[in-house]
C-alpha cells in the first residue's frame, strides 16, 4: 500500500465522525480541488496531496488551535508511513498557512493552493449545506432580521444568514490563483440565488 493510500485511511479514520463541515469527506473534495488547481502548474504533488488531506486532521468540536494541532498530528503521521522526510516541513507549513480565521498570507505556491481549496468548499453548494449543517448542530437561529451582519467575521455569526455576509460572499476576494477565483465568481453567484429566494420566501412572497 502506497504512503497515500495510508493517508486516507488514516485520515478517514481520524475524521469520520466529525460534524459534517469538517468530516473526512470535507478533507476529500478540499484534496481533489487541490489536484485540480494543481495540475497545471509547477508544484510538489506529493507536499500538495499530504497537506489536503491532513489540513484538518485533528480537527475536534470547539478546538480553537485546530491548525496548529493538525500540523504537529500530520508530522508525526507522515513520519510513521514512511512520507519522504525532506518534504516533511513543507507540509507542515501548508497546514499551518491554510486557514482562513488567522488571515495567513501563503507564500509557497503548495500553501497558496491548500488555501484556496480549502476557502473554496466553504462557498457554493457545498458551502451553503455546510452552513445549514453547522448552525443546526450548534443550535443556531437560521436567521434574526433585526440582527446586523457584522462588518468584520469575528469567529461565530448570531445566525446562520449572517455568516453568508460576515464571510461566505467575501471569500472570492481572499483567493490567491486566477483559477480559484474563476471558480469562486461561480459558486457565489450561486449563493446570492439562493440568497435571494430565501428572502422572498421568508416574506411570504413566493
Amino acid at each position: 500500500m502506497s504512503w497515500e493510500e495510508k493517508l486516507k485511511e488514516i485520515v478517514r479514520k481520524c475524521m469520520w465522525d466529525n460534524w459534517p463541515g469538517h468530516d473526512y469527506f470535507h478533507a476529500m473534495r478540499v484534496y481533489n480541488l487541490c489536484l485540480r488547481l494543481g495540475e497545471k502548474l509547477n508544484v510538489d504533488l506529493d507536499v500538495l496531496k499530504a497537506a489536503a488531506l491532513l489540513h484538518d486532521v485533528a480537527y475536534r468540536e470547539n478546538v480553537e488551535d485546530h491548525d496548529i494541532l493538525s500540523a504537529e498530528m500530520a508530522e508525526k503521521i507522515l513520519k510513521d508511513i514512511g512520507f519522504p522526510r525532506e518534504k516533511i516541513g513543507q507540509v507542515v507549513y501548508c497546514i499551518k498557512s491554510h486557514r482562513f480565521l488567522r488571515g495567513r498570507k501563503a507564500e509557497s505556491l503548495e500553501a497558496k493552493i491548500l488555501q484556496d481549496a480549502d476557502r473554496l468548499d466553504a462557498i457554493g453548494a457545498i458551502g451553503i449545506a455546510r452552513a445549514l449543517a453547522d448552525a443546526g448542530l450548534r443550535k443556531e437561529k437560521i436567521w434574526i432580521p433585526w440582527i446586523k451582519p457584522k462588518e468584520k467575521y469575528n469567529g461565530k455569526s448570531d445566525s446562520c444568514i449572517n455568516h453568508f455576509y460576515e464571510k461566505l460572499l467575501k471569500i472570492k476576494d481572499n483567493l490567491n490563483l486566477k483559477e480559484s477565483k474563476m471558480i469562486a465568481e461561480g459558486r457565489t453567484r450561486f449563493m446570492e440565488m439562493f440568497l435571494e429566494e430565501f428572502f422572498k420566501e421568508w416574506k411570504g412572497e413566493k
